[in-house]
C-alpha cells in the first residue's frame, strides 16, 4: 500500500466501522445484479477464503483491509441468497380465471376505484396447490366495502403473474412482489363471500398488530373525516392509501411529501414528546424526583412508546432504521453512557440489510438514509463552530440559530433524499426548504404532540378531542402544501438517469460524509459526475412494450408518438415519465404526423428518422412490401423468417422471448438494443411474467 494511502487511513482509523454496512451493501447489490441465480453456497465459501486471508495478513495492511472488505462484501452476498430461500414461494406462470378463489385477509388498502385486500392461505378452484401462490392481491368490485382483517372469503377472480418492467432499466414490479410472496394479482368479476376457514387459526402476531392498526385507522378517520383524517391516520399508523390523488400531489410538488412517510421526524418527536413529558411529570412530584432516576424511567417509557409507535405504523423500513438509532440513544441515557450518532446509523442500516436485504434497492431505504448520513456528517462539522458562537449568543441571536438550524436540515436533508428520489422518480422539487421552514414548527409543536395526547386518550374514547384540534393544523399544512405546488416551477422533471449515476451519488455521497480529514472532498467528483446526465439525457428512438399492443416513436420535438391512445395507457405514461413528463400524441390514422416525420396508411406506417426507414406493418399481409424497403421492420404478430430483405425485424416471437425492448437507431446502420429480459435474466422473480400493457389489478 503505497505510504502516503496508508497514512490518510490511519488518521481515519475510527471510521473504518462505517464501512461495514457499505460493504454488506455492495454484496448484496452484487447479488441482484448477477444475470443468474449463484450456487448456495458461494457466498460463504467466498466469505470464509476471505476471512482466512484477512487472519494470515492481519499484520500487512495492504491485505488485511481488502481481505476484510472481501469477507463482507461476501457476507452481503450470503444474505441476499438467503433472503431468496426464505421467501421463495409459487408465482403464477399464466393467467388463471374467472375462477373461485378462496383466502384469509390479511392486509386491505384504498385505490381509486375502491378497496383492494391481500389474501394469504390461497386456494384457486382446480389449480394445483403446489403452483397455487402464497399470497394474492385482488381488487374488489368497485363500491364494495372490506372485509375485516383476518376474515377468510370467497370471490370469483382473474389473477395474472405479477407484470414484468415497462422498459429496460424501469422499475421491476415482479421482484417488488417476490420479496413479499405475491405470486397472483387481480381483480374480482364477483361480490365478496364469507368462506370457511381452510387452515387452523393460532397465535400470529402480526395479523394481530395489522388488525390493531385497521382498527386505530377507522377509529382516527371517523372522528377527523376528509383528507385531515387520511393524513391523520397516515402520521399515527401509517396507512396513506386513503389519501386523495391530488393531495398527495401537492404534498410532492411543494417537498412535503416525506411527511407522509414515518420515519426519523415522527418517531424522535414521538420519543421527545414522550421522554420530556414524562419526566417533566415525574419532576414535578418532589418525593419521586428526589428518590427515583427519573431521566432514566423517561427514557424507558419514550423507549417503549416509540416501539409501540413503531408497530402501529406498519414498521417500514424508515421507522425500522429511525427506531433502531432512537432505541440506541435511549438505551445510551439509561446506561448513562454517551452514543455516536454515525455509528448509530451504521448499526441502524447493518440491522436493516441482516433482516432484509432487499430493502437496500427501496427508494424508502436510500433517501431515508441518504438524508440521516447526511444531516449527521454535517452536524459533526459545524458543531464545534455552533457550540463556541451559541455560548456568546443573546436570545435574538439564538432564536435565529433556530430558524437557521430548521432551514439547513431543510436544505441538507432534501437534497440529500431529493437525489435518490430524481433518481427513482426523474423529478426534483425547488421549494421544499421554503416549505419545510413554514411547517416543521407546526408538525414539532401541534400536529404530532396532539396525535400522541390522541394515542393516550384511545383507550377512553376520547380521541377526538385530540383529534380535532390535530385537523386544523392538519388543514394548515394542507394550504400551505397547496400554496407552495402552485408557484411557478415547483419542481422539475427530467428523463430517467442511467443506474450508474445512482452509484457515483453513493459512492461520492458515502465518501464525502464518512471521512473526516480533507480527502473526504473528493466525494464531490461522483456527485457531480451522477448529474451529469441530466443535461444529456439518452431517451430511446423507440420502445415497444412486452405484449407489442403499443409502439412509441420519439417525436421531432421530444414528445413521444404511440400507437394506441387507449391500448397501454398505463405503459406510455410511464414511459413519458422516464422521459421527464413529455407530452404524447398518437399516430395518425391517415397521412403525416405533426413532424411530418411518420406517415401512416392502411397498410402500414412508415417512420423515417437519422437516415433510418422504420416499417409498423398492420398486418400479415402488408409485410412484403415493407421488408423490400425497410431497414427496421416492427411487427406485432410472427414473421417467421418472410423478412430477409430486412437489416433489423422485430416480430411477436422476439417480444414474447425477450419482454419490451428500447432501441437507439445510430447513424452507422447498427441497433443499441435492450431488452428487459435480457438485463433481467434468469432469477426467481423472473420465471412467469404475461407482458400485459395494463396493472394486472385492474379489469
Amino acid at each position: 500500500m503505497p505510504p502516503a494511502l496508508a497514512e490518510r487511513l490511519a488518521a481515519e482509523r475510527e471510521r473504518w466501522a462505517l464501512w461495514m454496512p457499505v460493504a454488506i451493501g455492495l454484496g448484496i447489490g452484487l447479488y441482484f445484479a448477477l444475470p443468474s441465480e449463484p450456487p448456495r453456497q458461494v457466498g460463504l465459501v467466498l466469505a470464509g477464503l476471505c476471512a482466512v486471508v484477512a487472519w494470515l495478513g492481519r499484520a500487512r495492511s495492504w491485505l488485511l483491509v481488502p481481505a476484510l472488505a472481501g469477507t463482507l462484501i461476501a457476507a452481503g452476498l450470503c444474505l441476499a441468497t438467503w433472503r431468496t430461500d426464505r421467501v421463495a414461494a409459487p408465482v403464477l406462470a399464466e393467467r388463471v380465471g374467472p375462477a373461485t378463489v378462496i383466502g384469509r385477509v390479511v392486509d386491505t388498502d384504498r385505490t381509486e376505484r375502491g378497496f383492494r385486500v391481500t389474501l394469504d392461505h390461497v386456494s384457486i378452484w382446480r389449480h394445483d396447490p403446489a403452483d397455487t401462490p402464497a399470497r394474492a392481491r385482488i381488487t374488489l368490485k368497485p363500491g364494495e366495502a372490506a372485509p375485516a382483517i383476518g376474515a377468510w372469503i370467497r370471490l370469483r377472480a382473474v389473477l395474472s403473474p405479477p407484470g414484468a418492467p415497462y422498459e429496460p432499466g424501469g422499475f421491476d414490479f415482479a421482484r417488488y412482489a417476490f420479496y413479499r410472496q405475491l405470486g397472483g394479482l387481480g381483480f374480482a368479476v364477483s361480490e365478496v363471500r364469507a368462506a370457511r376457514p381452510m387452515a387452523t387459526p393460532g397465535f400470529e402476531p402480526i395479523l394481530m398488530l395489522r388488525r390493531w392498526q385497521a382498527d386505530l385507522t377507522d377509529r382516527i378517520e371517523r372522528a377527523l373525516p376528509g383528507p385531515a383524517g387520511a393524513i391523520a391516520a397516515a402520521l399515527m399508523t401509517g396507512e396513506r392509501s386513503g389519501i386523495p390523488d391530488e393531495v398527495n400531489t401537492a404534498m410532492q410538488l411543494s417537498g412535503l411529501a416525506h411527511l407522509l412517510s414515518i420515519s426519523g421526524l415522527h418517531l424522535a418527536l414521538v420519543a421527545g414528546i414522550l421522554f420530556f413529558g414524562t419526566r417533566f411529570a415525574l419532576a414535578a412530584i418532589e418525593w419521586v424526583a428526589l428518590r427515583w432516576p427519573i431521566k432514566k424511567i423517561a427514557a424507558a417509557a419514550a423507549l417503549a412508546g416509540a416501539f409501540a409507535y413503531m408497530l402501529v405504523s406498519g414498521a417500514a423500513v424508515p421507522t425500522q432504521r429511525a427506531f433502531l438509532m432512537t432505541a440506541v440513544v435511549l438505551i445510551a441515557v439509561m446506561l448513562d453512557r454517551s452514543a455516536l450518532s454515525m455509528r448509530l446509523v451504521a448499526l441502524a442500516a447493518l440491522v436493516v440489510l441482516v433482516v432484509q436485504p432487499d430493502a437496500l434497492l427501496e427508494a424508502s431505504f436510500q433517501m431515508s438514509f441518504a438524508a440521516v448520513v447526511a444531516l449527521i456528517a454535517a452536524f459533526e462539522h459545524a458543531a464545534p463552530w455552533l457550540a463556541a458562537r451559541r455560548r456568546r449568543a443573546g436570545w435574538l441571536a439564538k432564536a435565529s440559530f433556530w430558524i437557521g438550524g430548521i432551514a439547513l436540515t431543510s436544505l441538507i436533508a432534501g437534497t440529500a433524499s431529493g437525489l435518490y428520489a430524481l433518481w427513482h422518480f426523474n423529478r426534483f422539487v425547488h421549494y421544499g426548504v421554503i416549505a419545510n421552514l413554514i411547517v416543521d414548527p407546526l408538525t414539532a409543536f401541534w400536529i404530532m404532540p396532539l396525535a400522541v395526547i390522541a394515542f393516550v386518550l384511545m383507550p377512553f374514547g376520547l380521541e377526538h378531542l385530540a383529534l380535532t384540534p390535530m385537523g386544523w393544523g392538519i388543514e394548515a399544512l394542507l394550504w400551505v402544501a397547496q400554496w407552495i405546488a402552485g408557484w411557478p416551477l415547483a419542481s422539475t422533471s427530467y428523463a430517467a438517469l442511467p443506474l450508474w449515476s445512482l452509484l457515483a451519488m453513493t459512492a461520492g455521497g458515502l465518501w464525502l460524509c464518512i471521512w473526516r480529514t480533507g480527502w473526504r472532498w473528493w466525494g464531490l467528483a461522483g456527485l457531480v459526475a451522477a448529474l451529469v446526465p441530466l443535461g444529456w439525457p439518452d431517451r430511446p428512438d423507440i420502445r415497444i412494450d412486452g405484449s407489442g399492443r403499443v409502439v412509441a416513436l420519439r417525436g421531432g420535438e421530444g414528445d413521444l408518438l404511440v400507437s394506441s391512445g387507449r391500448a397501454g395507457r398505463a405503459v406510455t405514461t410511464a414511459w413519458a415519465r422516464r422521459d421527464g413528463e413529455v407530452p404524447r400524441t398518437t399516430f395518425p390514422r391517415q397521412g403525416p404526423s405533426a413532424d411530418g416525420r411518420l406517415r401512416c396508411d392502411a397498410t402500414a406506417c412508415l417512420w423515417r428518422y437519422d437516415g433510418w426507414l422504420v416499417a409498423l406493418p398492420r398486418g400479415p399481409a402488408d409485410v412484403d412490401e415493407d421488408c423490400r424497403r425497410a431497414d427496421l421492420v416492427i411487427a406485432t404478430f410472427p414473421v417467421e423468417g418472410r423478412c430477409a430483405a430486412a437489416r433489423h425485424v422485430i416480430d411477436r416471437a422476439d417480444l414474447a422471448r425477450e419482454g419490451a425492448h428500447a432501441i437507439r437507431l445510430r447513424s452507422d446502420g447498427t441497433l443499441d438494443l435492450r431488452t428487459v429480459n435480457r438485463e433481467r435474466g434468469r432469477r426467481p422473480w423472473t420465471g412467469a411474467q404475461e407482458n400485459t400493457e395494463k396493472d394486472p389489478d385492474e379489469p
